[in-house]
């Protein structure tokens, strides 16, 4: 698979090159990779487990150190102060002391960022009421269900008011309510001017929130760019049609003489006859159209369908080889 989108056509607020981590001498962690996350976009980390996702995400966040990398965060050096400051992040598996109250999660977190007293308590009722736990501020995270921290957790990782916030599968524990209000609130972010760095392993979510995604397996980022871009090569167009296949359907000379685009397959569905045209767009499937009214047909519907985020992974953490899926902690 081939990368996309071209890093260039705006600012950027991760713009990292040739990052790579190995532990010992049999597992790569990181090899090689590039990620270029625009400002103000939400941007899509995908991959199984053990792709190297939340080690890439560490090595940003100075956690991990790197074996080589080069590129800035926030337009200054990968661990510079300043930057650091500005960035809200939620870890996959953080942990705060049972004992602390919602609140008291959320000032400690702005203590850590610098944030002087009055601020953070102030933005600490704030947030909690963003994140729908208003009610719930002065109670023991021991009370809190699963989903509840991870409300908590991502309270905490705004209240240094971010550039960029990085979120480490965000919703884990969080119920479908819950996911809906993240993602609503994922996109109010971006709406205020901030960058989003999202890993999930929800691709539903993924797809719905984020501008491009990057696909990484063992270690190395195999896909880059928007969505439309990585499916481009399965976008087709479907034609459906009362009646039989039209003769001129089932011969590729035929075919070949018609306008850009090529019948991919024609047969009986419950709705009619299916003719799907790999590599159309709308404008070229104009004159089929007009051929299919010259001849009397009924059009009963047209659309354009590519591949989904869930199709585009699979394809991508398969071996092309084997049809085998990609196994966690396979050394490269």
């Amino acid at each position: 698979m081939t990368q996309g989108s071209n890093p260039n056509e705006g600012p950027l607020a991760i713009d990292l090159s040739g990052v790579s981590k190995s532990y010992g001498r049999r597992v790569r962690a990181l090899v090689g990779v590039d990620i270029h996350v625009r400002r103000g976009e939400i941007y899509g980390l995908l991959g199984p487990n053990g792709a190297g996702k939340s080690t890439l995400v560490k090595v940003m966040m100075t956690i991990v150190r790197p074996d080589s990398i080069q590129g800035t965060v926030l337009g200054r050096a990968v661990g510079d102060k300043g930057a650091l400051a500005t960035i809200g992040y939620l870890p996959e598996h953080h942990r705060f002391p049972p004992y602390l109250t919602g609140r008291q999660v959320v000032e400690f977190s702005g203590a850590m960022s610098l944030v002087p007293r009055r601020e953070r308590k102030i933005r600490a009722g704030a947030l909690l009421d963003r994140v729908g736990l208003g009610a719930w501020g002065r109670r023991p995270l021991s009370s809190y269900s699963k989903g509840m921290r991870q409300r908590a957790g991502l309270a905490a990782a705004l209240v240094n008011e971010p550039q960029l916030v990085v979120l480490d599968e965000p919703t884990d524990g969080v119920d479908p309510v819950g996911r809906r209000e993240f993602r609503d609130l994922i996109v109010a972010l971006r709406d205020e001017g901030r960058t989003v760095m999202l890993n999930s392993h929800l691709l539903s979510e993924v797809e719905t929130v984020c501008s491009r995604v990057a696909i990484m397996v063992q270690g190395r980022v195999v896909s880059q760019g928007t969505i439309d871009e990585l499916t481009a090569s399965s976008r087709r167009y479907e034609i459906v049609i009362e009646g039989t296949v039209p003769l001129w359907c089932g011969t590729s000379v035929a075919v070949q003489a018609m306008p850009p685009g090529s019948l991919l397959t024609a047969g009986i569905s419950g709705a009619g006859t299916r003719l799907v045209f790999l590599g159309l767009d709308a404008a070229a499937a104009q004159p089929i159209l007009d051929r299919l009214r010259t001849e009397g047909r009924t059009v009963v519907a047209v659309q354009t369908v590519r591949e989904s985020l869930e199709d585009l992974f699979m394809r991508a953490v398969t071996d092309p080889t084997t049809g085998l899926i990609f196994k966690p902690g396979a050394a490269s």
